[in-house]
């Protein structure tokens, strides 16, 4: 049988598998892959060996001060509630309201847009009857939208008012609500407008009008209640 000779390339394979060998058995490394696999059993980590425990009962420690002192006592506090007095508003005083039946109060109306007509075109104006919320409580005076938004000023100011005597008064115009507000109270009263008394308002300038007051007449359909 004629054996194959070896390649210069296996020949140097097999000697160094021979010399690894023996650095192996000199460090004794096949006996220590042993003892690895046979001590490579998985436990699960979950899995804890049931060890006895002991219990025991330690005494916590405590300042002198605490220790000393006598355990608490609880009792039942009955706690009462702090009750807020509720703010009584007053009411208005409507014993300065003037009543008049709408045919006299028709009737101021149409004599404030006579005397509109007498003024003429030179000034745009508007004519305003009088309610109880113009003239008493609420002094709030809303002005036509319409003659707002083409004739005022669109954002908040200061609106004049002057009256047939030249007294001026100045009051403060609400461009988003299209009215008059702190002000108005004061001509209000200076002039003691009542209910259905007609206001002419004349725009002789940008922020001034010249306001002409047609009074309601006296009667005795006009009680004051």
């Amino acid at each position: 049988m004629v054996v194959a000779k070896q390649s210069p390339y296996e020949e140097f394979r097999l000697r160094r598998v021979e010399e690894n060998k023996k650095r192996m058995e000199a460090l004794n490394l096949p006996n220590l892959c042993q003892n690895l696999r046979l001590n490579s059993v998985k436990t699960s980590p979950m899995k804890k060996s049931n060890l006895a425990r002991e219990k025991q009962l330690v005494v916590v420690r405590r300042s002198s001060r605490i220790s000393n002192a006598s355990s608490p006592v609880y009792k039942e506090v009955v706690v009462q509630r702090v009750q807020i007095p509720r703010r009584v508003s007053k009411g208005r005083d409507l014993s300065n309201r003037v009543y008049v039946s709408e045919e006299i109060r028709e009737e101021a109306f149409s004599k404030a847009q006579k005397l509109e007509a007498d003024l003429g075109n030179r000034f745009p104006s508007f004519v305003k009857s009088m309610l109880q919320s113009h003239v008493s409580g609420g002094f709030w005076l809303g002005l036509p939208v319409h003659f707002c938004r083409s004739e005022l000023q669109k954002q908040d100011g200061i609106i004049t008012l002057i009256d047939e005597e030249g007294e001026e008064f100045e009051t403060v115009y609400l461009a988003k609500r299209t009215g008059l507000s702190g002000g108005w109270l004061g001509f209000a009263v200076s002039h003691s407008l009542v209910y259905g008394d007609a206001l002419v308002f004349e725009l002789v300038r940008p922020t001034v009008f010249k306001v002409y007051i047609t009074r309601v007449q006296s009667s005795g359909e006009s009680p004051k209640i």
